[in-house]
């Protein structure tokens, strides 16, 4: 018979900030159409979309913003 030993460890999950991790990125879409600026990694850009979705929708008033953010488990003390 084969003995095993198990040690739990704790973990915390935080912002991936690695220089490899996935950028953040913004998304806006129009409320009224679920049309999307697509994914950008400034802000501003999805921002700009929304004044050109606008002009040409003048009666699409309420967007909402997706952000994606990566997330990474880190290690923390064994119990």
């Amino acid at each position: 018979m084969t003995r095993a030993i198990f040690r739990l460890r704790e973990f915390r999950l935080v912002p991936d900030a690695e220089p490899d991790a996935e950028p953040v990125t913004f998304t806006m879409q129009c409320a009224v159409c679920e049309q999307t600026s697509g994914s950008h990694t400034t802000q501003s850009v999805s921002q700009k979309w929304v004044v050109r979705h606008l002009k040409e929708s003048p009666e699409h008033l309420t967007y909402r913003e997706m952000i994606t953010r990566p997330y990474r488990f880190e290690p923390g003390a064994w119990l």
